[in-house]
């Protein structure tokens, strides 16, 4: 990344140049970073406390939760203290490392939200060989793949990003580092890298998208033949991952499958997969499922319980 360039910050536009619309953002994305913390933190806590939950779903739903608390935490800190500054400055490398973090994680969201799609499938299709599909080794090879898979993603966006020269601009109209408003600033041809950034982000959000639609359609054909008891539960589960796939997959197929053109409504669009999705996914998974829901009180009447011995 030895690049000569004559940059060396970069200023942010954020969400909006108003004094007042700044303050009422910083309230109400603190509060939104507070809940995905508390949210996602609470579900770990849950899943490795209670050895009921020790199960493949839940194994991912860890993965997921952890993803959560990381992912957010790439944008929404200094998006946060972006709005009560006065100058919403970052370092090149500081630009560098946020952008090489929140394609990290958010791949590895894309990878992990699939693979909890594959365990659905197993369980509801395929439920005589279930435990031996989705062994203790199965998951963890699935979970170490998912990871491998966004960090070698992550590594190739940011370099195709930063091999390029920045000369002088360095307004970046955005409120963190992203691919398409920095490939904006860059002093050079940029059509082969926006081609590139295309095959590896965008492609990577509709396959994965195609892969689980296509899952769930098999998964609705297969509960027909079932009992209504089975088919409600079935849905439960299934309507509360395809909620979270649709919030995240959708946002980020408008973002990344294009040539490198930036909109007023990307801004916009942006807050849905980086603070939105994150916020929501504990919700979810945890005001739609019962098991953890029982988990969770049984956590606080054992709390509850030592607090009066």
């Amino acid at each position: 990344m030895e690049v000569a360039n004559n940059v060396t910050e970069f200023i942010f536009l954020g969400l909006s140049q108003d004094p007042g619309m700044q303050l009422m953002f910083f309230a109400l994305f603190l509060f939104f970073y507070i809940v995905i913390m508390v949210g996602n933190l609470l579900i770990l806590l849950t899943v490795f406390s209670d050895p009921r939950l020790h199960t493949p779903m839940y194994f991912f739903l860890s993965n997921l939760s952890f993803v959560d608390i990381a992912y957010s935490s790439a944008t929404a800190p200094k998006m946060i203290a972006d709005f009560v500054s006065e100058k919403k400055t970052i370092s090149y490398w500081g630009c560098v490392t946020q952008m090489f973090t929140f394609h990290f994680f958010g791949c590895a969201e894309i990878f992990v939200l699939t693979v909890m799609a594959f365990d659905r499938y197993a369980a509801i299709c395929q439920p005589l060989r279930y435990t031996t599909i989705m062994s203790a080794n199965a998951c963890i090879v699935l979970a170490s793949l998912s990871w491998l898979g966004a960090l070698g993603h992550s590594f190739v966006q940011t370099l195709l990003t930063f091999q390029l020269p920045f000369c002088h601009n360095q307004v970046i109209d955005h409120y963190f580092c992203d691919v398409h408003p920095v490939l904006k600033l860059a002093c050079a041809d940029t059509t082969l890298v926006n081609m590139l950034v295309i095959a590896n982000s965008g492609l990577i959000s509709l396959g994965c998208f195609l892969i689980l639609l296509a899952s769930y359609t098999v998964i609705l054909f297969s509960l027909r033949k079932r009992s209504s008891e089975s088919r409600r539960k079935a849905l439960s589960t299934c309507g509360s991952h395809f909620t979270v796939v649709t919030f995240f997959f959708v946002p980020c197929i408008f973002i990344y499958l294009r040539p490198s053109t930036t909109f007023p409504l990307d801004k916009a669009v942006s807050v849905f997969y980086t603070t939105i999705t994150p916020m929501l996914n504990p919700l979810i998974y945890t005001l739609r499922n019962e098991d953890v829901k029982n988990a969770m009180k049984r956590i606080w009447n054992n709390m509850v319980s030592l607090k009066e011995k």
